[in-house]
C-alpha cells in the first residue's frame, strides 16, 4: 500500500514530520517498507528559459534553441524537434550527463545534423510524469529561471509503502491509515463528507442478483447514472497523486474509481451507459462465455465466476474487472457508477483461477467495509460531478447489506494478562472508541462492538491486541526467564532428532536436499498408491498441483530430471518430508526419501581418465537406506529383506527392509520404467523411501552415561560354508537361519559368492556365506567350533531344505 505525506495529511491534521510518521506507523503494526522520494530522480533537471528558436540548417522539423539556464552563463545550444519550441517558452531542461528516465538514457553532447546540441528540453513522458510527449513542458512565464522543477511542481512529496497483514483491511485506503495514527495520538483525524447526492430522475437500468439456489457472489450492488457529463485528463492533483503510488492516469472516470480505490479503500467500477443494453444482471458464468477484459486480455469463464451481464453479453468481472465492451473513454457522456459488496471467497477463487491480480481483487478478497457501500457511491458521484458535471439518478440497490455486528464481552483485565501492561480502563476505552469501537457497560466487564471496518476483530484477544498496538508494544515489560537451577531435558522430541539424523547421513553420503511441492498431478497420486478424492484439493493453484502427495518420489523424480535437462545428468537428491494416506492426522507420515540418477554413485559420479563411475543399481538404493537406518536407531542388524516393494520399483531390482513381517521401515529399488514414462524422465535412476514413524520408540535409559565397553580380547574365529538351495531361495532366509543357530557366538555371517553353472542342478544355486565366531570366556576348541558348524548347518537345511555343497 503506497501514499505520499501530502495525500496522508489531507485526512490526518498533525504536524508530525515524515519520521515521526513514519515511526509511528511501524510501531502500531502497519510496517514500513520503503521511504522513497520522486524529486530524487528529478533532482539533476531545472527550469530554463528559451531565448531564440531558429530553424535548424539541415532538418526542416528541428530548430537550434538559446537557452538560459538560469546559473549566470552563457545560453546553451540546444537542438529540439518539439514542435511548441520557440522563443520565450520556459521549460524544464536536462544537461550533458543527466539520466532522462522516461527514455533510459545518459545524456551527452552530441551533434545532430552537424549542429551540437548541450542537452534537451524534456516532456512530461521523457520525466515518467505522465504519456504526454505532443511537446516539451510549457510552464507560466513568471517560473523561476534555473530553480529545481520538482521543487517548483511540488514533487519531492515522499512515498510512504508500507506492509498490510491480511487481517487490516481497513488499511488499504490513506483514510483508515490517518484513522489509525490519529488513534495513536498523531494527530486529529479530518471527518469524511457524508453528503447524500439527491437524484433528478430514476435509474433507468436496474440490477438483479440473479444465483438461484446457489451460494450468492455479490451481497448487495448500488448503481447510479449520471448523465450529461464531459469526460477528459484528471485535475492536475489526481493525476500527480496516482503518478506517485505507480498508476497511470487514463480519464477522469476511470481516474476517480482508481482514487476512492487507494484513498477510502473502496473500490467501483464505472459503465459507459451508451454501450450498456438492458439492464444488469449479477450471475454465475456459463461455460463457454468469455470476456474481453480492460488489461486486454481474453478470459474464459464457467459457473464458479461471478459476472456482471446485459442483454448483449458479458460486461465484467464482478468486482476484479471491467470489460472492454463497456469501458469509458473521451467520448463517454453518460456513465452507470457502480458500487457493490462481493463474496470474499468467491473473489480469491476467480482470481486465482483466471490469474487475475487487480487492486479490487486485493481488497475485495480481504473484506471491505460493507456500510460505506452507499457512502461510497455517493463521494463517487459527487467527484464525477464535480470534475466533470452531469446529472445524477436516483440510486438503485439490489441485494441487502449484512449486519455484520459482533458483540464482545471484554475484561478489562485480559489487557493486563495477554500483554503485561498496566493500562488504566479510562485509556482503554478512549484508545477503542478511537479505532471506531463501541463501549457498553460498567464495571471490570463491558460489552464492545467492532466497527463494520474491522471484520478481523472476532474474541477478546483481539481487543487486547488493538489496545497494546495503540498504546505502544515497546511499554511492554522486559521479563527474563527463570533460571533453572537443574539440567534442562531435551528440548526436541524424538521425531525431530530423528528427522535431523536422517538429513545429517544423507548429506554426508554425497546427496543434496531438496524442497519440493507437498502436491502432485492426480496420475501420479495414483500410480505412487494415492489418489483418494478426499486428497484432491478443493482449489489448487494449478493443475499440475491438484493432489496431496502419496510419496516423496514423484518431486524428487521430476527435480532430478530437471537439473538432467539443464545440463546436470549425475545428480542425487534427497527430501524429508510429510506423505498423506488420507485426510485424518493418523493419514499423515514423516518419511525421508532419495534418488539417485545416472552415475551419481556414492564414490563419484561422471567420467574420469581411470574409468568412469558405474550406473546407479538397487543396491545403492539398499545402501542409503541401510544407513540412514542405521544413522537414526535402527536395529538394523535385525532387518529383514523381503521383496514386496511398491509396483513404482522394478521387480525383482527392489526390495523392502521390515522390522518383522508387517513393520516395514524403508523400500528401496530401481524405478519402474512405467514410472518413468508416465513422469517423462529418462533413467536410469533408483530411489529409496525410509518411514521413520514405523520406527519403535527407542526405551529410556536409566541414566545417560554410555554403557561399559563390551569388546573380547580374544581371537575371533572364521568358517565358510557353501550350500545348494532352490534357485527360488531367497539369500536372506539363509543368512537369517545362520545368524540364528549360535547366538552366543556367532558374531556377524555374510553372503561372499552366488554360483550358478556347472556342477550345480539348473533349479539349483550355490549360496557361500563366511561367519565369524567371537568367544568371549575361552579360547575355543576344534571340539566346539566343529559343534556350532553342525548348528549352523542344521539350521539352514531346516530353513531352505538345501544342503551342504560337497
Amino acid at each position: 500500500m503506497k501514499f505520499t505525506l501530502s495525500w496522508l495529511k489531507e485526512h490526518l491534521d498533525t504536524n508530525a514530520g515524515l519520521d515521526e510518521i513514519v515511526e509511528r506507523l511501524t510501531m502500531i503494526g502497519l510496517e514500513v517498507e520503503e521511504v522513497t522520494n520522486p524529486a530524487d530522480r528529478l533532482k539533476p533537471f531545472t527550469i530554463a528559459k528559451v531565448l531564440e528558436a531558429t530553424q535548424h540548417p539541415n532538418a526542416d522539423r528541428l530548430r537550434v534553441l538559446k537557452v538560459d539556464a538560469g546559473d549566470g552563463g552563457e545560453p546553451l545550444q540546444i537542438v529540439c524537434g518539439a514542435p511548441n519550441a520557440r522563443a520565450g517558452l520556459v521549460g524544464v531542461l536536462a544537461r550533458p550527463g543527466d539520466y532522462v528516465p522516461g527514455i533510459d538514457v545518459t545524456l551527452s553532447v552530441g551533434k545532430i545534423r552537424d549542429v551540437e546540441s548541450f542537452g534537451m528540453m524534456c516532456s512530461e513522458r521523457e520525466l515518467e510524469l505522465s504519456d504526454e510527449h505532443t511537446g516539451i513542458i510549457d510552464l507560466p512565464e513568471d517560473a523561476p529561471v534555473g530553480v529545481s522543477y520538482a521543487q517548483y511542481a511540488g514533487l519531492d512529496d515522499p512515498v510512504i509503502e508500507i506492509g498490510l497483514t491480511p487481517n487490516r483491511p481497513d488499511c488499504t485506503g490513506v483514510y483508515g491509515i490517518a484513522r489509525d495514527l490519529a488513534a495513536a495520538g498523531l494527530g486529529t483525524l479530518k471527518e469524511r463528507a457524508h453528503d447524500q447526492i439527491r437524484g433528478d430522475f430514476p435509474c433507468p437500468t436496474d440490477v438483479k442478483l440473479d444465483f438461484g439456489d446457489t451460494k450468492p457472489l455479490c451481497k448487495a450492488f448500488g448503481l447510479r447514472m449520471v448523465k450529461g457529463l464531459k469526460n477528459g485528463p484528471s485535475p492536475k492533483w489526481m493525476q500527480e497523486r496516482l503518478i506517485a503510488i505507480g498508476l497511470r492516469p487514463i480519464n477522469t472516470l476511470v481516474d476517480i474509481t482508481n482514487y476512492m480505490t487507494f484513498d477510502q479503500g473502496r473500490p467501483l467500477h464505472v459503465f459507459d451507459a451508451a454501450k450498456v443494453t438492458g439492464d444488469l444482471a449479477v450471475r454465475r458464468g456459463v461455460k463457454g462465455e468469455s470476456i474481453e477484459g480492460l488489461n486486454g486480455k481474453t478470459y474464459e469463464v464457467d459457473d464458479t465466476v461471478c459476472v456482471i451481464a446485459d442483454d448483449n453479453g458479458l460486461e465484467s468481472l464482478g468486482g476484479i474487472l471491467g470489460g472492454e465492451v463497456s469501458g469509458c473513454t473521451d467520448d463517454t457522456t453518460d456513465v452507470l457508477i457502480e458500487s457493490a459488496l462481493w463474496d470474499e471467497d468467491g473473489i480469491a477463487a476467480t482470481g486465482r483461477k483466471l490469474g487475475v491480480n487487480t487492486d479490487a481483487r486485493y481488497r475485495f478478497e480481504r473484506g471491505v467495509d460493507p456500510d460505506y457501500m452507499l457512502p461510497g457511491l455517493e463521494m463517487a458521484t459527487k467527484l464525477v460531478m464535480d470534475l466533470c458535471g452531469g446529472e445524477p439518478s436516483e440510486v438503485v440497490v439490489a441485494g441487502k447489506v449484512p449486519d455484520d455486528t459482533h458483540i464482545v464481552d471484554f475484561p478489562y483485565s485480559e489487557v493486563k494478562r495477554l500483554t503485561g501492561l498496566d493500562v488504566s480502563h479510562a485509556e482503554i476505552n478512549v484508545t477503542l472508541k478511537a479505532l471506531g469501537f463501541w463501549i457498553s457497560g460498567t464495571g471490570d466487564t463491558v460489552k464492545v462492538a467492532a466497527p463494520s471496518w474491522r471484520p478481523d476483530i472476532e474474541g477478546k484477544a483481539d481487543l487486547a491486541e488493538e489496545v497494546v498496538r495503540i498504546v505502544g508494544l515497546d511499554k511492554v515489560p522486559s521479563t527474563p526467564l527463570p533460571r533453572i537451577g537443574s539440567v534442562a531435558a531435551k528440548v526436541l522430541t524424538p521425531g525431530q532428532i530423528r528427522r535431523n539424523r536422517a538429513r545429517r547421513a544423507l548429506a554426508a553420503r554425497g546427496l543434496n536436499e531438496a524442497v519440493t511441492w507437498s502436491f502432485v498431478t492426480k496420475a501420479e497420486a495414483e500410480a505412487f498408491g494415492g489418489g483418494a478424492p478426499e486428497l484432491a484439493l478443493a482449489n489448487p493453484i494449478s493443475p499440475e498441483l491438484s493432489d496431496m502427495r502419496p510419496s516423496l518420489l514423484p518431486g524428487l523424480l521430476t527435480a532430478a530430471q530437471r537439473n538432467a535437462d539443464r545440463g546436470y545428468p549425475d545428480v542425487a537428491l534427497f527430501e524429508v518430508g510429510q506423505v498423506f494416506a488420507d485426510d485424518t492426522p493418523e493419514g499423515q507420515s514423516m518419511v525421508a526419501a532419495g534418488v539417485r540418477r545416472g552415475t551419481a554413485v556414492l564414490d563419484g559420479a561422471g567420467r574420469h581418465w581411470s574409468g568412469a563411475s558405474p550406473a546407479v543399481g538397487v543396491f545403492d538404493a539398499k545402501a542409503d537406506a541401510t544407513a540412514v537406518l542405521a544413522a537414526i536407531g535402527a536395529p538394523v542388524d535385525k532387518l529383514q529383506v523381503y521383496t514386496d516393494a511398491p509396483d513404482y520399483f522394478h521387480p525383482g531390482r527392489s526390495g523392502a527392509l521390515k522390522l518383522g513381517p508387517k513393520n516395514t521401515l524403508a523400500v528401496f529399488g530401481e524405478i519402474h520404467p512405467r514410472m518413468l514414462g508416465l513422469l517423462d524422465i529418462e533413467g536410469p535412476l533408483v530411489g529409496f523411501e525410509i518411514y521413520l514413524d514405523n520406527l519403535p520408540q527407542p526405551k529410556a535409559k536409566a541414566t545417560r552415561s554410555k554403557g561399559a565397553l563390551d569388546v573380547s580380547d580374544l581371537m575371533p574365529v572364521r568358517r565358510d560354508f557353501a550350500f545348494v538351495v532352490d534357485k527360488s531361495t531367497p539369500a536372506e532366509t539363509l543368512l537369517k537361519a545362520a545368524r540364528g543357530a549360535e547366538k552366543a557366538l556367532i558374531a556377524d555371517v555374510t553372503l561372499f559368492d552366488v554360483y550358478e553353472g556347472k556342477g550345480i542342478a539348473e533349479d539349483q544355486k550355490s549360496l557361500a556365506i563366511d561367519v565369524t565366531l567371537q568367544p568371549t570366556q575361552k579360547t575355543l576348541t576344534d571340539e566346539e567350533i566343529d559343534a556350532v558348524a553342525k548348528k549352523i548347518i542344521a539350521a539352514v537345511e531346516k530353513a531352505t531344505g538345501g544342503t551342504l555343497r560337497g
